[in-house]
């Protein structure tokens, strides 16, 4: 086996993304309408381009990544140990918080409410009463949020960063998903491997400040219906600057300890949550609602995920998620790659594929099911606070409708910091990873990465609402090199598997 030398700093990777990410916001501190321009051009050229790429991207890796967990070799075991690292509660925990942190407050209460006021596309001619109207709203957020969305973040990716790195020996860093194609020479000097980390970089960084900047909106539009605390830049940047102190001392305890224990306190949150809103609320409705949209997203699988009709809402909606969600998949394939090790390619992909999706898709079906439930019993309860002031205000919305509901909010609003903070401090580490190509990199380079996030999204905070938008669009731009990088895995994968099962003797043992 070789090893690179993992310890050296790459500072041409360092400065280029960083400095990227630094000219982004000094051009929208400049002039943010001319910033808009740009990326909403670059948007609707990525979106008309690539929209129909990522999604069978998407379809493509969770079928050959479900054909691979139940064949034969998903009982391979990854990462050359024997024993998992992580107990099976704390490692599923660390893979909850990682895309569900991004939007399982923020979205959750509000895209399944936008989808019944406004029915997706493919079932608007469907005459539908505004009863019936519930599931198909339910099942288009689980689409978004569910199965192809987990398994893009760290299934067959993971399997090439994990034989890469644990099997060969070489740094944990994107460009080792292209290890297989260029060998070695990817990893010395490689303006195509610099590239590969640069881009990840970037796209990864757009999506975190992304729920920074909509995190700070919330809690400040929170605090002020709760307590009438008002609802100012000032107290949206000193919610950021609390959300980056948690996130920076976790990130500096490292990932065996502050990411675990943010990640399970978190769980442990969420199903308490979960739990009372369930007893209190509308119970039957909500488990009814559960399993008639999954029964539903699973009938309409291949037309919901393959949807092409309308391009305006796709842009809006599907293709926008999807470019999120692979801005994001190289970094948290190598988080997943680094907490999976001694697992199974069964239980990775199960896990990330199937469990964390039905654990989403029931959140979303308590949160965003308990606002459809008043909606639907007491018109305007709930929509009519979303289009005055938007997503931060419709979680606010649900809880004033139910018992305890003050008690409830500040549950939420306690879940989302520590959600986004598990997201910061886990992708901060991803990309000193990458920097250090060491799964240990060094505390500074950890914690720098948190502050520049955070200090990046008060800037864009301070321009306003519309640099929110700028960004949440620039995420998709982001997606697009890294989609592309994302294409090998689906045949790398299952070649790098029938090499294991020869190495770990598995034809012998049969």
């Amino acid at each position: 086996m070789k090893t690179i030398n993992s310890l050296k700093m790459d500072w041409t990777t360092f400065a280029v993304s960083g400095g990227f990410l630094f000219l982004f916001v000094l051009f929208a501190l400049m002039d943010i309408h001319l910033v808009e321009g740009w990326v909403a051009e670059s948007f609707n050229w990525s979106v008309t381009y690539f929209g129909a790429y990522w999604q069978l991207l998407l379809l493509g890796n969770f079928a050959i990544g479900m054909i691979i967990a139940f064949s034969k070799y998903g009982k391979l075991k990854l990462g050359k140990i024997e024993k998992p690292e992580n107990g099976y509660f704390r490692w599923i925990s660390m893979i909850l918080c990682t895309l569900l942190a991004s939007g399982g407050v923020f979205w959750a209460a509000s895209e399944p409410i936008y989808h019944f006021m406004t029915t997706p596309p493919l079932f608007e001619n469907d005459g539908m009463t505004p009863q019936e109207a519930i599931i198909p709203a339910l099942s288009q957020s689980f689409v978004h949020w569910g199965f192809l969305a987990w398994a893009c973040l760290g299934t067959l990716t993971s399997i090439v960063l994990m034989y890469a790195h644990y099997h060969k020996g070489y740094p944990l860093k994107p460009r080792a998903i292209l290890y297989p194609i260029f060998g070695e020479k990817i990893f010395h000097k490689s303006v195509l491997g610099s590239t590969a980390d640069i881009v990840s970089i970037i796209a990864v960084a757009a999506g975190t400040m992304g729920p920074i900047g909509f995190l700070g909106l919330q809690i400040g539009y929170g605090l002020h219906f709760l307590f009438n605390i008002p609802n100012t830049l000032a107290t949206n940047i000193i919610v950021v600057g609390a959300l980056i102190i948690i996130a920076a001392v976790s990130v500096a305890s490292g990932v065996d300890k502050g990411i675990q224990f943010l990640s399970r306190v978190n769980v442990i949150f969420v199903v308490l949550l979960a739990a009372i809103i369930l007893i209190i609320g509308p119970t039957m409705f909500l488990i009814d609602s559960f399993i008639s949209a999954q029964a539903f997203q699973l009938q309409h699988f291949f037309e919901m995920n393959l949807y092409r009709g309308d391009q305006a809402w796709l842009g809006y909606w599907t293709i926008f998620f999807w470019g999120w969600f692979l801005g994001y998949a190289p970094m948290m394939a190598i988080f997943i790659s680094k907490i999976s090790r001694g697992r199974t390619i069964r239980e990775l992909i199960v896990a990330v594929s199937i469990m964390a999706p039905l654990v989403s898709n029931f959140w979303f079906a308590v949160v965003g099911g308990t606002g459809l439930s008043h909606e639907l019993n007491h018109p305007g309860s709930i929509s009519n606070p979303l289009g005055d002031g938007g997503m931060p205000a419709t979680l606010m919305a649900i809880t004033n409708q139910l018992p305890m509901g003050l008690w409830l909010a500040i549950g939420f609003l306690i879940v989302s910091i520590v959600f986004v903070s598990t997201t910061v401090d886990s992708i901060s580490y991803t990309v000193a990873v990458t920097l250090q190509g060491t799964e240990h990199p060094q505390k500074w380079i950890r914690v720098f990465w948190v502050v520049l996030f955070g200090i990046l999204s008060v800037v864009l905070l301070t321009i306003g609402e519309g640099s929110i938008q700028a960004l949440q669009n620039f995420i998709v731009v982001t997606a697009v090199p890294v989609s592309i990088l994302l294409l090998p895995p689906l045949w790398i994968a299952p070649k790098i598997v029938k090499q294991m099962a020869k190495e770990q003797n598995m034809e012998k043992e049969e």
